[in-house]
């Protein structure tokens, strides 16, 4: 059968909008229980879910019925159906608490600190969604499956904001990928989308391909961004998985993709897309499977783009620009705490790699600020244990996150009080023509393992990841093991996965996946 490609023009980020209807008469009226500081017995308005048409909207008190349950509708929140019988629920103190809020004067308010929780939820709630959508509409199992994605919110000068609680390493350094399609595109326009997987602005590894959505408002300013991160089964290079044990080239490990401009008013370029993917000494295996799963990171952060230009709507775009603000300066805030609390003074770490490099750290503390210098750290290696830069910063992020102790949210702002210096042409700066895939799932291990030596954290873990990569020619096959094993011949239960990723099911293994073998495997002599 053939294949059928469909476009369709238009606004990506206009949200769909049905015009407002009241609720028709109730059926009847009955008693509900209302709890809170005025709890009582009080009538209210009971009606049939079937007779709310789209667009319409009501306010609580009330009970709705349908075939299969009651939905109680407490005082303060506000229903809106939508299209196919859905119903939204909003709690209407939220936005009467924001708009007081910018009664009062908005951003330069004091910071209310109820509003500052909930806009932090309601923006990682955003990236949450994201994910859902990027692992509903992928085709790879690494990302369906595996879990081997991130999605977040930037700024408008590509400040994390927010995220969702997927993967440390990419989190961390996607913000360097937002300012690397920045420095290429100082002026994105709305409808375009970028892709990036380039190490020296940001990437992490090759396998690792970002996708970049500017957010506009109406005016056309640029105000946000979303972006999702996805480990892609192969991109081409010399061996199938593009994770090569024997890489010494950037150009070993498959497609440098270098903020390319995908989308352009709204229209996705797969001709140009496909092209990229094909081009070099070592093209990617499945590129039709690398579309397709581009395709639902564009998907996923357009979605991101709609609900953050919702938000503000509903809320307000001074406001929301404002605590977004906040929510940095917050993080700021406590890693500044956390710093403070550590005695002043110097402290030094080392360790090295299986081939002898060493990495060194030595972390100055004074008050509430910290140097952090890697100077000592060997220099690149030929082989492909390099780690760029954005990984440091990732590992960097992560540890402070540890420092602080308690919840907070995951944003640039937790870097404000380090200054980070990697002297350039190292193990953890190389060239950019250096080999990195390793650099990314073992390199980053070591330096969070040299990070908490030197803060005197203790933390049980296994310093790999036990990469396994197989294929052929036509596809890659890819998965992160993490520490420890798998299940042996005297039982299972053995940890074995990296955080914020999972193993694949055997079942999606045999029923997914092409691997096959046409002759016995060896039996183990003992």
């Amino acid at each position: 059968d053939d294949d059928v490609d469909v476009d369709a023009g238009g606004d990506p980020h206009r949200a769909r909008r049905l015009d407002e209807r009241p609720p028709p008469p109730p059926l009847r009226w009955a008693p509900m229980w209302l709890a809170g500081p005025d709890a009582a017995l009080r009538e209210v308005p009971v009606y049939q879910r079937e007779a709310l048409a789209p667009g319409t909207t009501l306010a609580g008190p009330a009970l709705i019925l349908d075939q299969t349950a009651t939905i109680a509708v407490d005082p303060e929140w506000r229903l809106r159906v939508l299209q196919g019988g859905v119903i939204v629920a909003d709690d209407a103190a939220v936005d009467a608490r924001a708009a007081a809020h910018g009664a009062r004067g908005g951003a330069s308010e004091a910071v209310d600190p109820v509003l500052l929780e909930i806009l932090a939820n309601r923006i990682m709630a955003i990236a949450a969604q994201m994910g859902v959508v990027l692992r509903r509409t992928a085709l790879s199992t690494n990302i369906r499956e595996r879990l081997d994605f991130s999605c977040a919110v930037f700024d408008a000068a590509g400040n994390l904001v927010a995220n969702a609680p997927h993967i440390p390493v990419h989190l961390g350094a996607m913000s360097e990928s937002i300012r690397g399609v920045l420095a290429a595109h100082p002026r994105p326009r709305p409808g375009q989308v970028f892709v990036t997987n380039d190490p020296a602005a940001g990437g992490s590894h090759l396998p690792d391909i970002t996708v970049v959505a500017p957010v506009h408002d109406a005016a056309g300013e640029l105000r946000f961004f979303t972006a999702s991160r996805g480990h892609h089964a192969d991109i081409g290079g010399i061996t199938p998985g593009s994770m090569p044990p024997d890489s010494r080239t950037l150009a070993d490990e498959g497609i440098v993709l270098r903020a390319l401009t995908i989308v352009e008013g709204g229209r996705l370029g797969r001709e140009g897309l496909l092209a990229a993917l094909g081009a070099g000494p070592h093209p990617a295996r499945a590129p039709a499977d690398n579309l397709a799963d581009i395709e639902a990171q564009i998907a996923a952060c357009r979605t991101g783009a709609r609900l953050l230009l919702e938000l503000c709507d509903a809320l307000g775009q001074e406001l929301v620009l404002a605590y977004m603000g906040h929510l940095q300066d917050l993080a700021a805030a406590t890693i500044e705490a956390a710093i403070d609390a550590l005695p002043d003074g110097v402290r030094s770490f080392a360790d090295a790699m299986d081939d002898g490099t060493p990495i060194a750290v030595t972390i100055a503390v004074a008050g509430p600020r910290m140097i952090v210098d890697f100077h000592g750290t060997g220099p690149a290696s030929s082989g492909n244990l390099n780690a760029p830069r954005a990984v440091t910063v990732a590992a960097l992020l992560y540890v402070l996150r540890l420092l602080a102790g308690r919840p907070i949210p995951l944003n640039s702002g937790c870097l404000r009080a380090v200054e980070l210096r990697i002297p350039p042409g190292s193990l953890l700066d190389p060239p950019a023509d250096r080999a990195v895939v390793a650099g990314n799932v073992e390199t980053s291990q070591r330096v969070v393992d040299v990070l908490l030596g030197a803060l005197g954290l203790a933390a049980a873990s296994q310093g790999t990841m036990n990469n396994l990569t197989f294929g052929t020619d036509h596809f890659g096959y890819y998965e992160t093991i993490g520490g420890g094993a798998g299940a042996s011949a005297t039982g299972g239960n053995v940890p074995w996965l990296v955080p914020g990723r999972r193993g694949r099911q055997g079942r999606f293994r045999a029923e997914l996946g092409p691997p096959t073998r046409d002759r016995p495997w060896p039996r183990d002599p003992a």
